[in-house]
């Protein structure tokens, strides 16, 4: 019983994780339809300005003070939605009109640039580095005699809020009602007065906010943060694709859904089947979904007329 919940509980803290990383993915498709690969560099590159921002502020160490890590996180997702505007308004909307391939090619070049960008000194170096405790390593309580600690209840709690909002922002605002219409047809909402352009640059800074958020989250939870050209980072990122492709990619609930889903096969096949083959077990689901459901689990097929 003690394993059962204790993999229990590192499902939904890891599930947690991967969804605010697939919600970046979904949002940009929903709109464009095209996959961002590089979405998981911008989840690097919100982990490591928490880590150089907590640093400049002195809160390298152990005594930080309570405020501190939702000050980090803030300035850290401010910046990384600075980073996902400039990214979509030099490399991806000039070629708003150019074949997916050209997007695809410029999106992996835009991800290899941030990768090996990072490395240089003047920015994060080569080294891997120990993001600071902000926040208590107390437990904040106990479930059947496993401790959950302060950073597991802040990743769920800080995951359903964001996930909330952007579920109010989406359907409860002009802003996502302009979001929703670009993405049914982009020349018929320019042609009724939506500005398409900023609509999709809030969207690009949206989902590198909530990808900076992930970041954050990550090295608070794993402690570890690894240079930014990592094949971890891409993992991590991948991971996350997989579950918006396995909720329905271009669905916000089914990012959630997903994400659970992914963490649960995950955790839960490296606890009773194999720890050697998480990875197997993850993308073993992927090539089942397309198979049998290629739209998802909440996605609709597309139709295109002719």
């Amino acid at each position: 019983m003690t394993k059962f919940v204790q993999l229990l509980l590192q499902t939904l803290t890891l599930g947690s994780l991967y969804a605010l990383i697939a919600l970046g993915y979904t949002l940009v498709y929903g709109i464009l339809r095209f996959i961002n690969f590089a979405h998981s560099d911008v989840v690097t590159f919100g982990a490591w300005v928490a880590f150089a921002i907590a640093g400049a502020l002195g809160w390298a160490g152990t005594g930080s003070p309570v405020f501190a890590m939702p000050v980090v996180m803030i300035l850290a997702m401010a910046a990384s939605a600075a980073l996902g505007f400039t990214i979509e308004r030099l490399a991806y909307r000039p070629l708003r009109k150019a074949p997916r391939l050209n997007v695809l090619i410029t999106a992996i070049g835009v991800s290899l640039l941030l990768q090996n960008a990072g490395q240089l000194h003047a920015l994060f170096g080569k080294d891997p580095v120990k993001m600071p405790r902000l926040l208590s390593e107390a437990p904040l309580f106990k479930v059947a005699s496993v401790q959950v600690p302060w950073v597991d209840v802040a990743l769920v709690v800080l995951t359903v809020a964001l996930v909330i909002g952007l579920q109010w922002l989406v359907f409860r605002t002009k802003l996502g009602q302009a979001m929703r219409a670009v993405s049914w047809s982009e020349q018929t909402a320019a042609l009724m007065g939506v500005p398409v352009d900023k609509v999709v640059s809030i969207t690009f800074m949206i989902g590198s906010a909530l990808a900076a958020a992930g970041g954050v989250l990550y090295g608070l939870k794993y402690r570890q943060l690894n240079q930014t050209a990592d094949a971890l980072w891409m993992l991590l990122g991948l991971k996350a694709f997989v579950a918006a492709v396995v909720g329905g990619i271009g669905n916000v609930r089914g990012a959630v859904l997903g994400a659970v889903l992914i963490a649960f096969i995950e955790v839960f096949g490296a606890g009773y089947v194999s720890s050697k083959l998480p990875d197997l077990f993850v993308f073993g689901v992927l090539i089942v979904m397309l198979l049998f459901r290629p739209a998802g689990l909440l996605g609709t097929a597309t139709v295109e007329k002719v």
